[in-house]
């Protein structure tokens, strides 16, 4: 346990352009404490059918950092939610390993489909969605796809691809990728 919050920390700081020091993640990032102390023991309850209790916890952890990620939610590794405030992850997204989401993100329904089932957006490993971005419905957004700031997706995201605008469209690989907060592979950090 120690050591997937450990490298939890370390993943973050390695995607963070601020390029924290290990104790401003550990005591001031709060995708971390929703990440480490309330998402895993309330998706626990309720897999365990516990649903009242895991609901309980959720709204603890959401009142605590902003952030709201429903109990069903299946979260991957080292998910780097920056900033955090406003997040609200759905009952049945699936997220990969290594994502990043900014502020203000939805991974929501539609508000159309079956009342039960599927209704949230699966994400799958280092895809990264801009701040104020809206991912609707049962979708999937494929592998190391990206989500500029404020776009609103309600079709299937293919992998490596960046979408940007409302409804979102792919943007060309030649184009500079200033829609987002978008990372290089290697940040220059001097701390």
């Amino acid at each position: 346990m120690i050591q997937k919050i450990l490298d939890h920390i370390q993943s973050i700081r390695e995607r963070d352009a601020a390029c924290p020091t290990f104790a401003e993640v550990l005591f001031c990032y709060p995708g971390l404490h929703i990440m480490t102390f309330f998402h895993p023991l309330a998706h626990f309850l309720w897999e365990k059918n516990l649903r009242a209790l895991g609901r309980w916890w959720s709204q603890v952890g959401r009142m605590l950092t902003g952030i709201e990620i429903h109990p069903g939610a299946r979260i991957g590794r080292n998910l780097f939610i920056d900033h955090g405030m406003g997040v609200v992850i759905g009952e049945t997204a699936t997220i990969g390993n290594d994502c990043t989401i900014y502020h203000g993100v939805t991974l929501g329904g539609k508000g159309s489909g079956p009342k039960c089932g599927k209704r949230h957006p699966d994400l799958g490993h280092k895809v990264m969605i801009g701040a104020g971005a809206q991912v609707l419905g049962p979708i999937t957004v494929g592998d190391g796809a990206s989500v500029g700031a404020n776009s609103v997706v309600t079709k299937d995201v293919p992998p490596g691809v960046t979408m940007v605008g409302i409804p979102a469209k792919p943007v060309s690989a030649t184009e500079p990728h200033y829609y987002y907060y978008g990372l290089p592979d290697t940040w220059d950090c001097e701390k």
